[in-house]
């Protein structure tokens, strides 16, 4: 009776269950998946939430593209970068998640195709079968960095492939794609006549101060390309819901697109009007919370560096920036049998690589974004668990 867009079984998985039950009984966890903002103790400026709850529109004057006023604020904001967006190839939206699916309105028809790195992000698979498109993933390979696998990325080209993703920094291996890579896939995806969409929500979060890798939006390239973006990282506000898309290349290519996302956009409405009046005190004064959040991210990162330099069984893998990192650790037992043991025995709760698609075990995936104290005893924990576990598993 349910659509096949849903995935066929909607359970939760046994790490999904292992939570309800243990929270059920009152047990406390470590979270080391908390990639909420709002829940880690960074504080916004005083009246940064309230004032915007404030405002009340006399007029509803839609704008299916986003109030004139709000673009203006969100190209100004994109620009400080050291590039020139140009408001009105500005397109708002609820959240990136609202512009991937305008984005695959726009330019799939049912049953195309899309790339989508691997590993990454696992809401792709879900966002693609909903608007009824299929996810092809390319291979992202850690050598000493991440690197975009290019022959996977072409062998993945088909018939009914209509635009390739690029998660800049990637969720969760941290990589940015370099200058040489950005080239490289514009050049592929101009040669199939294929469209480019560059997730970069995580760019203003390098580890190293100055280390954030190109835009899509830098330079001129001979292809449709999008660059996604929105409140929920860029200032840490998830709760106010407003996203952006920004379109570049070619002048035909960029109208004409920019005429189909109005009609798409025209047809939801789906930005309230109170943040988009907000949008540029927002992005001003929420440059405090982004100061905070690289700092947090930057301490645990090093923390955990710290802690992993203690346990020569793990290996923390290269990260360059965003809220995550990733753990190696020997593959005695199942990703899935670790995190449950984490759970159950340390009361730590961890992802396992498989949710984002590593290709082999075993990895653990964790936010950098915890209060550190809470973040160091749950690493630590961790850590420890892991040392212990393989100690038994070498002496059997």
């Amino acid at each position: 009776m349910l659509s096949s867009r849903l995935p066929p079984d909607l359970a939760p998985n046994p790490i999904g269950r292992a939570i309800a039950r243990l929270r059920s009984q009152g047990a406390e966890l470590v979270d080391l998946t908390e990639s909420n903002p709002t829940r880690v103790g960074i504080a916004a400026p005083e009246g940064l939430v309230r004032g915007t709850a404030a405002i009340e529109p006399r007029l509803y004057e839609p704008q299916p593209l986003g109030l004139p006023a709000a673009r203006r604020a969100v190209a100004a904001h994109v620009s400080r970068a050291g590039r020139a967006v140009p408001p009105e190839r500005v397109v708002l939206t609820t959240g990136t998640s609202e512009a991937y699916g305008h984005l695959f309105k726009l330019l799939c028809d049912p049953g195309d195709e899309v790339l989508t790195p691997r590993p990454s992000y696992p809401l792709f698979e879900h966002l693609t079968r909903l608007e009824g498109v299929r996810a092809v993933p390319y291979a992202l390979e850690c050598h000493a960095r991440w690197e975009l696998d290019l022959d996977s990325l072409r062998r993945g080209v088909g018939r009914r492939t209509r635009a390739v993703l690029l998660v800049s920094p990637n969720n969760p291996t941290g990589s940015y794609l370099t200058e040489a890579e950005l080239d490289a896939v514009g050049a592929l995806c101009a040669a199939h006549d294929l469209a480019l969409i560059a997730d970069e929500v995580f760019a203003p979060y390098p580890l190293a101060p100055g280390a954030a890798g190109p835009s899509v939006l830098d330079g001129d390239r001979d292809v449709l390309a999008f660059c996604l973006g929105g409140l929920s990282k860029a200032v840490g506000l998830p709760q106010l819901k407003l996203g952006w898309l920004v379109a570049a290349g070619p002048r035909p290519a960029v109208d004409r697109a920019l005429a189909g996302l109005e009609l798409i956009c025209d047809t939801y409405l789906s930005v309230a009007t109170p943040v988009q009046l907000a949008a540029g005190r927002l992005l001003a004064d929420g440059a405090a919370v982004t100061a905070r959040i690289a700092e947090r991210v930057r301490g645990n990162h090093a923390a955990l560096q710290r802690l992993v330099e203690r346990h020569p069984a793990a290996r923390l893998l290269p990260v360059e920036g965003g809220w995550y990192a990733v753990v190696q650790i020997p593959a005695t037992r199942s990703e899935e049998e670790v995190v449950l043991d984490l759970l159950e025995r340390e009361r730590v709760l961890v992802h396992p690589g498989y949710f984002y698609d590593f290709s082999r075990e075993a990895y653990l995936v964790v936010s950098l974004l915890p209060e550190p104290h809470l973040f160091g005893a749950g690493a630590a924990r961790m850590l420890e668990r892991a040392a212990v576990q393989e100690g038994l598993e070498s002496g059997r």
